[in-house]
């Protein structure tokens, strides 16, 4: 059975998920034709394989060897095992077509685009833009085509939901060669919001054409106001690590805090760099870790003020976007700490009372998809983001 294979390749793991070529991927609650989805994690550490099957069976649990004598780097090695495991699962699956996650696309890849060395070349180009991604992704490109070699290779870009947003929103005050030389408000997690935004065409076609926000808060964690389906502004900016407050990434920064510590604290790129994107966010302002779930555990103390912050930052940037769209019909929750962590939903819900958003505590508990309550002025959702269902859609959609 020829299959659509997408892989989203990181610096110590790589995700993957198959998917039928021929499917009904317009149907937002199944029947895309998922057949496989997992991961390797611990790339360079100890690596371990996972994966499942859409209803939920765990077909694969287990420590890898990753033997340095086995020829390529390690994300080949680890590429090598997870097709060895998928040719084991399903004998009859061909790969026809790879759909990759490629963090940056720059001001001109706001398509998903067939994948040739000439590409590959342009997009090496903003490796400076996303350091903790874009070279992982363009690795796992480059592995996959020389694994499959017939096989359509398609980029998806993070960037590109955000590329038909307003001038004023894509911009910095700066002087405008600057910004036709691509320093822009490029925006991410664009593959996530093109997710919500499909889903909530299909299944709250009335919420899908007012004006929402999504708050993908993870790990990674952005907002970005939508209206029509069409990105009218996002929190991050020309890198990922701007707006809130992330796993380990500050988050907004007064660029005079840069410039003082290159200046007062003699630091240098390298180390302002490592800064910036992994000893700050929520790990620097707890000192114990940038995991939501171990800060939950903690109780009081630096813990809870570095959680208090991320709220705080979330209800500054609803209400900014919101203000940006004359108002908000609804509020989508959606990644692993929004998914997931009940209390923080609440606590935003509350601070948001002043437009209206009241959200029913069994309802948000349960975790149902609309949270709110009936009488709220604002409709309140939890929907699980599904970026490798849309990276399978894009890519099928270049197969015909």
């Amino acid at each position: 059975m020829d299959a659509i294979l997408v892989l989203n390749a990181g610096s110590s793991s790589i995700k993957f998920a198959i998917f039928d070529q021929r499917a009904d991927d317009d149907n937002p609650g199944g029947g895309n034709g998922e057949r496989l989805r997992g991961q390797i994690d611990g790339i360079g550490d100890e690596p371990h394989f996972k994966a499942r099957t859409p209803d939920g069976e765990v077909v694969a649990d287990e420590s890898v060897a990753l033997q340095e004598a086995t020829s390529g780097n390690p994300h080949e090695r680890a590429l090598a095992v997870l097709l060895g495991f998928i040719e084991r699962f399903d004998p009859s699956l061909s790969v026809a077509a790879v759909g990759h996650r490629v963090v940056h696309g720059g001001p001109d890849y706001a398509e998903p685009t067939r994948l040739d060395d000439q590409t590959l070349a342009a997009l090496d180009r903003f490796v400076p833009l996303a350091p903790l991604h874009q070279p992982h992704n363009l690795a796992g490109v480059r592995a996959a085509m020389r694994a499959f070699a017939g096989a359509l290779q398609v980029a998806c870009f993070d960037t590109a939901f955000h590329r038909r947003q307003p001038w004023v929103a894509d911009t910095f005050a700066l002087p405008r060669h600057f910004y036709d030389e691509g320093v822009r408000r490029y925006g991410f997690h664009g593959l996530s919001y093109d997710y919500i935004s499909r889903y909530l065409q299909k299944a709250h076609p009335d919420l899908a054409q007012g004006r929402v926000v999504v708050a993908h808060l993870g790990n990674g964690a952005s907002l970005c106001a939508i209206q029509d389906g069409r990105a009218m502004g996002s929190t991050m900016g020309f890198t990922a690590v701007d707006g809130m407050p992330m796993g380990t990434r500050t988050g907004q920064l007064d660029p005079g805090v840069i410039l003082y510590l290159l200046a007062e604290k003699g630091l240098g790129h390298a180390e302002i760099e490592t800064l910036i994107y992994k000893e700050s966010g929520l790990l620097g302002l707890s000192g114990i870790s940038g995991d939501w779930r171990r800060l939950e555990e903690s109780g009081p103390g630096h813990a809870a003020d570095a959680m208090a912050y991320f709220t705080h930052r979330a209800l500054r940037e609803i209400g900014g976007l919101a203000a940006t769209m004359g108002g908000i019909d609804a509020l989508v929750f959606t990644a692993g700490i929004g998914e997931n962590a009940a209390g923080l939903r609440r606590d935003i819900a509350q601070g948001l009372g002043w437009l209206g958003v009241a959200i029913d505590p069994a309802r948000n508990d349960a975790k149902a998809e609309i949270i709110s309550t009936d009488a709220s002025a604002v409709t309140v959702l939890v929907i699980p983001t599904d970026e490798e269902a849309v990276i399978a859609h894009h890519t099928r959609s270049l197969m015909t």
